[in-house]
Formats: structure tokens, C-alpha cells, sequence
């Protein structure tokens, strides 16, 4: 590499970092093959030749996608999103103080299905969310009525996202940039509202880590989803998937959950879920910390 470093290194920064691939490849050829007479030359025209042939072999619409990945923050190893579904009431009184403990993040997602204008031996108030955001957790939209979005027309699913939103603002809760799909149903109508509304990421179903350059972060994947049936390998396993780019995310509901007992989590388990990410040394954030993964064009 040093027959060509000097030249473009102090021009080309960001592209230097992508020497090796397939379009920058015959710059490194040439200029190596002519190397001794390159020397001969002073650092001006180095650099000279050197835009040059970089502008020759890029195409016009190379350079963008090469910049582009040069901004690029690449997620650590062991990067895990928490994310808690359905304002269950021990989302305040037992996960956040457990998350506090441990110096964990997450966002809880907001709705008020079910029972929650009623049931208040169950179901957070609006006091008890906005504890959450002044202690630091994001706050997440999960649509009025927990309704599912497929079918739905695109002045339905605006409803539902707007109420929440509107509630977040009576209580001094920041606007949500952040959306999970109820029953996690997507659609294209409701991938299109939320990103009029200036969603950044909108979490659905399924048991892949979530890609920040490859998926859509409107309908972005959990690796894990806590129910009674999974076994603690399993949770290892999804968290393990943390690598190479990838970001896990693990949904949760009650903790316990006694309405949803089929998505229940024992505060045992949780805890011990906890430990084990932070034994892991992982880096336990919320969803809207994502965002600094992400290309710049999303």
C-alpha cells in the first residue's frame, strides 16, 4: 500500500477506507505498476493523477453509494434493543426498575387496548408512562386500540397513530419516532403513513436479527419474543445473532403478564435475562439509538 498511500490518503479519507473494492481495485493495480516512476514525481502531481483516475473509474452514481457507506457507524458486537409491548402496569413498578438497576435502555411501546382505560390493576396510567420518559425510556407508539394495521385503511391506521401521539403531548411526552405493529401485522399503507409521520423505525415479528443497511427500519425484525415455551438457550442464541452488523431486538410483554398469559415472562426469568446480558457485556439501548446505525439514506 505504500506506493499509492501518500497520494490518496490525504485527499480521500473516506474513500481510502474502501480501497478494496471491485471499482478501486485497478487504481491500486496502476499505481503499484508504476510505482518507481511515481516516486520520481513530487506529492502535487501524486495527487493530481490520483483524483483523476479516481474520478475515471467511478461512475457518477458509484460515488454516492461509496460516501454514503463511508458515513457509516457500524453497530458494536453484542448491540441489543429491549422493547416492551402493551402499557402492562409492571412495565413501570417491576422493568424499569430492574432496567434501571442493570443500566439498561429500552422503549416501551403504548397503547390503550384492552383494558387499559379501565383496568388500572393492570395497565399503566399516563402518570406512570411519562415516570418512564422522565426517567429516561423511550416512549414508543403502539396505536390507540392495538388494532392490527393489515386491512385497515390509511385514514385508520392515522387515527391510531395520531391519538397516541396526541396523548404523548398532553403529558409532555415527546412524539414517537417509534412504532410497533399490533399482533405484528405490517402493510404498505401503514409503512407509507409512518413515514410521512417521521417514524424512524417501526419494530414487527419474525426471529431474524435486524440488518441496518440491508432491512427497512420501518419494518424492522426481533430476534426474540419472551413467551412461556422458550427456553433460556434460546434467548442465548437470539442474542448471540448481535454481530457482524447486526442488531438484536427482544420484545416483551408483561413481565408478568396476567391479561396475556400466553406472552408472559416471569420478573425471575427477566432478571435473569438481564444478568445474563450484562455478564455479556452488551450494549442494551432503545430503539431510537438505532439511528446512528443507519445509512443516510434511510
Amino acid at each position: 500500500m505504500t506506493c499509492y498511500r501518500g497520494a490518496l490518503e490525504p485527499l480521500l479519507p473516506p474513500t481510502f477506507a474502501l480501497m478494496k473494492t471491485p471499482k478501486i481495485k485497478p487504481i491500486i493495480h496502476f499505481f503499484c505498476s508504476f510505482k518507481n516512476s511515481m516516486y520520481k514525481l513530487n506529492s502535487s502531481i501524486n495527487s493530481m493523477i490520483a483524483v483523476t483516475l479516481l474520478c475515471t473509474l467511478l461512475s457518477a452514481d458509484d460515488s454516492p453509494k461509496l460516501a454514503n457507506q463511508s458515513r457509516l457507524l457500524r453497530p458494536p458486537e453484542k448491540l441489543v434493543v429491549l422493547t416492551f409491548d402493551d402499557s402492562v402496569v409492571n412495565h413501570a413498578t417491576i422493568v424499569a426498575p430492574l432496567l434501571k438497576k442493570f443500566g439498561f435502555s429500552a422503549t416501551f411501546f403504548i397503547t390503550e387496548g384492552f383494558e387499559f382505560l379501565t383496568n388500572k390493576t393492570n395497565y399503566m396510567t399516563w402518570d406512570q408512562i411519562k415516570g418512564l420518559h422522565a426517567a429516561g425510556f423511550e416512549i414508543g407508539n403502539h396505536t390507540r386500540y392495538h388494532q392490527g394495521v393489515n386491512g385497515q385503511t390509511t385514514e385508520q391506521i392515522e387515527a391510531g397513530i395520531i391519538y397516541i401521539e396526541e396523548q404523548c403531548a398532553k403529558h409532555q411526552i415527546p412524539r414517537p419516532t417509534s412504532f410497533c405493529y399490533p399482533g405484528y401485522a405490517t402493510s404498505p399503507l401503514a409503512v407509507e403513513v409512518l413515514r410521512n409521520r417521521g417514524y424512524k423505525f417501526a419494530r414487527a415479528g419474525g426471529s431474524t436479527a435486524f440488518d441496518p443497511v440491508k432491512d427497512d427500519p420501518l419494518r424492522m425484525p426481533q430476534v426474540f419474543d419472551s413467551k412461556p415455551g422458550v427456553t433460556f438457550e434460546q434467548f442465548t442464541s437470539a442474542v448471540a445473532e448481535a454481530k457482524d452488523g447486526k442488531i438484536a431486538v427482544l420484545t416483551f410483554h408483561g413481565v408478568p403478564d396476567r391479561q396475556h398469559p400466553w406472552v408472559n415472562t416471569e420478573p425471575a426469568q427477566f432478571e435473569k435475562y438481564l444478568t445474563y446480558l450484562k455478564e455479556q457485556d452488551c450494549t442494551v439501548i432503545a430503539a431510537r439509538d438505532i439511528a446512528k446505525y443507519l445509512p443516510k439514506s434511510k
